[in-house]
């Protein structure tokens, strides 16, 4: 006869509270082998214990108790393919989202620890230029760089495209709201000539900007926003007025510099 704990032994032995034990009950996951019908006195087999681990187990791989019930109904003890892939990207996603969120904290923890100035504003004229111009809705700002790479770059040495001094390259987001995803972003680099459009490329003379506030901001591309508050703020202490859609000019970045914390971009604010 198997030897049967009281569930304070079997949740001490199996290192799970006593409250867990009867969480797993209720869903009908690991059910006592025996309940007094007097005292309501619970007690669990050691080989219970094997199910228990699975529980845990796969609990511990992102699956809901209702999903693990799933699996047992259909007498199986693991996921199916299908799902394994829906958990595998689910986790991709968060570790994308933790990983944004690590950037901004790590902007954050820099803009407190130095005294860099990168709030610090000025203002300058932005004379018109002909640029390359290459417009999607990219899903964050993370895409920014592999676009640069193997899709913008490679289109314009093919077409011969060449990029005078002072160089200049900047992107603009045509949302008509703020967008932390699927964001309709155009990048622009200034070249020297006019091409004929391509089905990448598009070519145009960007207008002279005869007031912007300038201001730098390092660090993740996806914490623009603590910098464009600070501006913001300046612009509204000084009684100037916007006069078009801000552009976000890249100066250092993955083409140049390993750490996020090192990327440089000059926000451009066109105001009067």
């Amino acid at each position: 006869m198997k030897r049967l704990l009281k569930i304070g032994e079997f949740s001490k032995l199996c290192r799970v509270t006593v409250r867990t034990l009867r969480h797993y009950e209720e869903k009908g996951l690991l059910k006592p082998t025996s309940v007094d019908q007097w005292t309501g006195y619970r007690q669990y087999s050691l080989d219970q214990s094997q199910r228990l681990y699975r529980i845990i187990h796969l609990k511990g791989m992102g699956l809901s108790l209702d999903e693990i019930a799933d699996i047992f109904e259909r007498g199986d003890d693991k996921p199916d393919s299908e799902m394994i892939r829906q958990k595998a990207e689910q986790c991709r996603a968060e570790i994308a989202r933790l990983q944004r969120q690590l950037e901004q904290l790590e902007s954050l923890e820099q803009l407190s620890t130095t005294n860099k100035t990168m709030h610090e504003t000025t203002i300058k004229r932005i004379p018109s230029r002909i640029v390359a111009s290459y417009r999607r809705v990219i899903k964050n700002y993370d895409e920014l760089g592999p676009l640069c790479v193997n899709v913008i770059g490679p289109e314009m040495m093919r077409i011969g495209c060449t990029c005078p001094e002072p160089q200049y390259c900047f992107t603009m987001e045509h949302d008509a709201e703020h967008r932390d995803e699927n964001i309709d972003l155009e990048y622009c680099e200034a070249v020297g000539e006019m091409h004929p459009d391509t089905e990448i490329l598009r070519f145009y003379e960007t207008a002279d900007i005869p007031k912007a506030l300038c201001c730098y901001h390092r660090g993740s591309y996806n914490s623009f926003s603590e910098t464009m508050t600070r501006v913001l703020s300046h612009i509204e202490e000084q009684g100037m007025q916007l006069s078009g859609n801000p552009r976000f000019c890249y100066i250092d970045g993955p083409w140049n510099k390993e750490d996020v914390a090192d990327y440089l971009t000059e926000i451009q604010i066109p105001v009067r």
